[in-house]
């Protein structure tokens, strides 16, 4: 367990307004795939040319099986200590967002009260003809594609490359990223715009940011504070610190 050092040892203990943006590193602790980087596929696909709409709309029956695949994985994993970290600092911080990319649901199962989704939820299912939403929690579904009661075809409630973020979503973070004093991203490759520019929108606003991440990525050179290692191991450090 890494406890924190310096400046942030102090800003925890000053109860700031704090925003905690979540990637898919969080979730690779639960032994989630992430998809990037060598061996990311799914029965010999990239799975990042499956999440598009052009692909929804060529093969509709391939893209479900592979969120099909995707809801089963997740709802057989289980939160890890990141994730019950940040629930525990959500408890001690008065005033803590936290924003995902993750769409797991793994952060609404550990408990993490308030959360604001920018890439939405495997678990949420859109009409393509008539848009209504609703939850689905089943680990599979039968059959597939799932239809609406309009007679359209259900669609993930996911946001696809090449579609723009929620605007509600994005502007609560926005505004939270805005206001905030101290920002921990942790287990995002800082790769995926517009969420990779938050970290510098929060800087820019005078918040001190720090990354938690066994990689280096390209926000860690601009960063107040990088940690090294998982982030299992070190949010429940900053969680003892301030007891």
């Amino acid at each position: 367990m890494q406890e924190p050092t310096g400046e942030l040892l102090r800003l925890l203990s000053s109860d700031p307004p704090t925003v905690v943006l979540t990637g898919a590193g969080v979730s690779a602790e639960s032994g989630l795939a992430t998809f990037r980087g060598p061996g990311g596929h799914w029965e010999g696909r990239d799975p990042m040319s499956l999440a598009t709409p052009e692909a929804f709309d060529a093969e509709p029956m391939t893209v479900w099986r592979f969120y099909d695949w995707r809801r089963t994985q997740a709802a057989s994993a289980k939160p890890n200590p990141a994730h019950t970290a940040i629930v525990d600092l959500e408890k001690k911080l008065s005033n803590l967002t936290v924003v995902t990319q993750n769409v797991d649901g793994l952060h609404e199962r550990a408990g993490t009260a308030e959360i604001i989704r920018l890439h939405g939820s495997l678990w949420t299912l859109r009409c393509t003809v008539c848009g209504a939403e609703r939850e689905d929690l089943r680990p599979a579904l039968h059959p597939l594609p799932p239809g609406c009661g309009c007679g359209g075809m259900l669609r993930p409630g996911v946001v696809w490359f090449g579609e723009q973020l929620p605007r509600e979503s994005m502007g609560k973070a926005q505004n939270a990223v805005r206001n905030c004093r101290l920002m921990l991203v942790v287990g995002t490759s800082s790769l995926v715009y517009p969420a990779a520019a938050m970290p510098q929108a929060a800087r820019a606003a005078g918040a001190f940011v720090v990354e938690v991440n066994p990689e280096r990525t390209p926000l860690t050179p601009m960063v107040d504070e990088h940690y090294d290692g998982p982030a299992g191991e070190i949010l429940p450090g900053f969680v003892s610190s301030m007891a």
